[in-house]
C-alpha cells in the first residue's frame, strides 16, 4: 500500500476487523471496518419473540442488508476504479458487497488447499474467483492450484511476490550485529544449529521437526547438534511437543521458542533451515533464511519454496520423506563448504529474482491496463 501510494494511487481499505496494524493502515489511507456481529437483532427478549413468530430470520436479513449498504456507501463503490482483494479469506466479505460489474477485480492468492479449506466457504470463494478479472499468484505452485482445482484461466494469472528485499537485508545485518541469544539457551558457540520457524499449527509441521531431530540425533554421534524452532508459544501444542522431546531423550537439544521480533537474531546463527511445512505457498521465512545465507531443506509438493531453493540453494526432498530430509540436513551439517556455497547461492537468487521495484512495476502496469480496459 505504501508503494502504491508513492505511485499516485488513492486508496480506501476495507478490513474484516481491527488489529495492531490499524493505525499504520490509517496513516496511509481511509479505513473502513466491517461491522462486528451484533449479539441480538432487537434484544434478548425481543429476539425470542421474533423466533416464536417465525420472523427472526427476516429481521436478521434486514439488519445485514443495512450493514452492507452502510459499508458500500462508506466505500463509495460507484467511484472506485479497481478493487484489490488481498487474500481469499476476504471472500467472506466480498460476497456481501454489490460490486458494480464495470469495476475490475484483482485477487492476490497466497493460500493453498489447507488454508482454503480452513478460511473460506466454497460458495463465497467460487463467487470471488468468478468475479475476479486477474489473479496475482505468489508462486507457480499456487497458480497451478487455482488453475487445476478451481478452473481459473492461466492466461489471467500473473506471478507476483512483493518482498521489500533491501529492508529485509538491513534487518538481517542489524541482527548479525547484535549479541548472541543462544547463551541463554545453554547452546555453545561452536554448536551446529538446525532451525525451524513458523506458527504453532499442524500445517507448519512442528511435530515433523521433532521427529526430524530424533532421526538426525540417531544418525549422528555429534551431541553438539541443537534444534531450534522459533514460533511455538506456551499452550497445549507446546506441552505435547515437549512430551515427545522428553520421551525421545532430546531434552536440552530441541528448543521451542515463542514468537519473537528477534527471530532474525536466532536465524542468522542457523547452520541449516528446515522447512517442515506440509503447505506453505511461498514463505517469508525462506527469504529470511536465504538472506542470512542459510541453506534450506524443504518438501516437494508443499508449496512454492522448491521453485526458489532448487538444487543449488539447499535440498528439495519428497513430500513427508523425513528419512531423506534428515540425510540431506546431515550432509549440510557435515560439509561446511557445501553449507556456505548453497547459503550464498540462495541469497543471491533472492536478490536477483525479487527486486522490490520490479514487483511494484508489475502490479502498477496491470492495474493501469485493467482500469483502461474497463474505464
Amino acid at each position: 500500500m505504501r508503494h502504491l501510494k508513492a505511485e499516485g494511487f488513492q486508496m480506501h481499505l476495507l478490513l474484516g476487523e481491527g488489529g495492531p496494524l490499524l493505525n499504520d493502515y490509517r496513516s496511509i489511507c481511509s479505513v473502513t471496518l466491517w461491522p462486528a456481529p451484533k449479539p441480538y437483532v432487537m434484544g434478548s427478549v425481543a429476539d425470542k419473540v421474533l423466533g416464536k413468530l417465525g420472523l427472526w430470520e427476516q429481521f436478521h436479513q434486514r439488519q445485514r442488508q443495512q450493514e452492507q449498504q452502510t459499508v458500500s456507501a462508506e466505500l463509495g463503490l460507484e467511484s472506485v476504479d479497481l478493487i484489490l482483494v488481498n487474500t481469499v479469506t476476504s471472500s467472506r466479505w466480498f460476497a456481501h458487497l454489490a460490486i458494480p460489474e464495470k469495476i475490475p477485480v484483482v485477487t492476490f492468492v497466497h493460500e493453498l488447499d489447507m488454508s482454503v479449506r480452513i478460511y473460506t466457504q466454497p460458495q463465497q470463494l467460487a463467487y470471488l474467483l468468478r468475479r475476479t478479472n486477474h489473479l496475482l499468484s505468489v508462486s507457480k505452485a499456487t497458480a497451478r492450484y487455482y488453475e487445476q482445482q478451481h478452473g481459473f484461466d492461466p492466461a489471467r494469472i500473473t506471478l507476483f511476490t512483493l518482498i521489500d528485499t533491501p529492508a529485509l537485508e538491513r534487518a538481517v545485518q542489524r541482527a548479525r550485529e547484535q549479541p548472541t541469544l543462544y547463551t541463554a539457551l545453554g547452546i555453545a558457540d561452536d554448536a551446529l544449529i538446525v532451525g525451524g520457524c513458523g506458527n504453532a499449527e499442524w500445517r507448519k509441521g512442528n511435530d515433523l521437526f521433532v521427529t526430524l531431530a530424533r532421526q538426525i540425533s540417531g544418525r549422528s554421534n555429534n551431541a553438539n547438534i541443537h534444534f531450534v524452532w522459533v514460533g511455538v508459544p506456551p499452550g497445549p501444542l507446546h506441552d505435547d511437543l515437549s512430551l515427545d522431546i522428553r520421551k525421545a531423550g532430546l531434552a536440552g537439544r530441541v528448543h521451542l521458542l515463542p514468537p519473537t521480533p528477534d527471530v532474525l537474531r536466532y536465524m542468522n546463527r542457523f547452520d541449516v533451515f528446515v522447512l517442515c511445512s506440509r503447505e506453505d505457498p511461498y514463505p517469508l521465512v525462506v527469504f529470511e533464511a536465504g538472506l542470512s545465507t542459510v541453506p534450506v531443506v524443504c518438501f516437494d509438493n508443499a508449496g512454492g519454496s522448491p521453485e526458489l531453493v532448487e538444487a543449488d540453494g539447499g535440498f528439495v526432498v519428497p513430500y513427508l520423506d523425513l528419512d531423506t530430509m534428515s540425510a540431506r540436513t546431515l550432509d549440510l551439517l557435515n560439509q561446511p563448504e557445501l553449507r556456505t556455497t548453497m547459503g550464498n547461492r540462495l541469497c543471491q537468487k533472492i536478490l536477483d529474482r525479487h527486486p522490490a521495484h520490479q514487483s511494484v512495476e508489475t502490479i502498477v502496469t496491470l492495474f493501469d491496463q485493467l482500469i483502461s480496459k474497463h474505464g
